[in-house]
């Protein structure tokens, strides 16, 4: 990839590039490079090529600044058949950020039918025209596909999208990071409305039931709800052969720091 990653290593920390900025405050991080990060390093030091990282959950609790980064890891459980990781993001000094990852061992599918949801029926992102990158969005963090609705409408939301960089100089992306760094894109496709992003999100959490193919992954938004300033929101997440998982999120309202 061509574009500037997210993070450069010295040594035993990763230093963010300006790449990384949020849309909140521009000397704070972006989520999706906190989730990434820490998804990224558990599967580096703790993946095993026989287990699928079933749920990915992490709690945003400080917004970092660009200072370098530390990320340290833990294992909980180790089993035959479940392993769970936990995960620190410290920022500064300071503690941001914690994640815990489930991995299941893969094993032989039991027998029989169980109801799922209706195939998502949408063209595939080759199909569909790039849209105009004289005006990127989050400055080029990412290309998208748009399939229906977007931000500033009320319908509901359909999207591809794919990575335009790397998460971290000279790593190159696996399945489990380009979902690991695009799932806190939940938060936002599913918040956003006719007055656009007013919720920043606390936390993702990502459930796979494999991993993605290729490097399109494909967001439906399924729900959100919202009271007092507290919102929800989920979506369904796609790779061109069909549903991988969901990612959902919770979220406070915000203002922008800018």
């Amino acid at each position: 990839m061509s574009e500037t990653p997210f993070f450069t290593v010295d040594g035993d920390r990763y230093v963010p590039t300006p790449a990384s900025r949020g849309p909140w405050d521009p000397n704070s991080l972006h989520g999706r490079v906190i989730v990434g990060l820490l998804g990224a390093e558990i599967e580096r030091l703790h993946g095993d090529p026989e287990f699928t990282p079933a749920r990915l959950t992490v709690d945003m609790y400080r917004l970092p600044d660009l200072s370098p980064v530390e990320v340290t890891t833990r294992v909980v459980r180790e089993g035959r058949r479940i392993k769970v990781v936990d995960a620190e993001f410290i920022s500064g000094g300071k503690s941001a950020g914690r994640a815990t990852c489930q991995l299941l061992r893969r094993t032989e599918a039991p027998e029989g039918n169980v109801w799922r949801p209706p195939n998502w029926e949408v063209p595939k992102p080759e199909e569909i025209p790039a849209p105009d990158t004289s005006n990127r969005p989050m400055g080029g963090m990412w290309a998208m596909r748009p399939i229906s609705g977007g931000f500033g409408t009320v319908g509901q939301k359909r999207t591809w999208m794919a990575e335009v960089r790397e998460l971290v100089e000279g790593r190159a992306l696996t399945p489990f990071v380009r979902v690991a760094v695009a799932a806190d894109f939940a938060s936002p496709f599913a918040n956003a409305g006719d007055q656009s992003l007013k919720y920043i999100n606390s936390d993702v959490t990502v459930y796979l039931h494999r991993e993605p193919v290729g490097e399109w992954l494909g967001f439906e938004v399924i729900n959100h709800g919202a009271t007092d300033g507290v919102a929800i929101g989920e979506c369904f997440l796609y790779d061109v052969a069909g549903p991988i998982g969901s990612a959902s999120c919770c979220a406070l309202a915000q203002k922008r720091n800018i």
